[in-house]
């Protein structure tokens, strides 16, 4: 199972300092093997909860939207695990595209091993890779508060 300390509910956030602030909190209490799942609307702050993860597990590089490249590997600073980063919004594009199939050429049951993976876009198909995951569904109200849903899956 994910991190036991890791809180199920809902949280508001009304700046992008508060996504990423969440987001180290939650990097704080993974460890590798674990499967963050990121949900959500383009612009709800997936890539800025994923900054707080890096802060919190304490890895190296700048994080950005690794949507182009489709995933990027921050590496540790210190004995932690490292965080791969994966955006699979544009993966199954092609209309005779498996995701699935995509996401395995990715090898990131690999990566589980010794690092922690947050999937941008990743629900209903990067679930399978881990039996340790937490999905975080962040949605953006019309006063611009994001609101985070936490939910163990598995």
């Amino acid at each position: 199972m994910t991190a036991p300390g890791i809180v199920e509910g809902e949280r508001e956030l009304p700046t992008v300092d508060d996504t990423e602030r969440l987001g180290e909190e939650l990097g704080a209490q993974l460890g590798a093997g674990d499967l963050v799942l990121l949900a959500g609307p383009l612009g709800a702050g997936k890539t800025a909860l994923v900054r707080g993860l890096a802060r919190g597990l304490g890895v190296q590089g700048a994080v950005t939207s690794p949507t182009f490249v489709i995933a990027r590997e921050h590496p540790p600073s210190g004995a932690g695990p490292a965080l791969v980063h994966v955006d699979a919004y544009r993966l199954g594009l092609a209309e005779d595209a498996d995701v699935a199939a995509e996401l395995d050429d990715l090898d990131l049951d690999t990566d589980l091993e010794r690092a922690v993976v947050a999937v941008e876009w990743g629900t209903g198909v990067a679930e399978r890779l881990s039996a340790r995951a937490v999905q975080v569904t962040l949605q953006r109200r019309p006063d611009d508060v994001r609101v985070a849903t936490i939910r163990r899956l598995g």
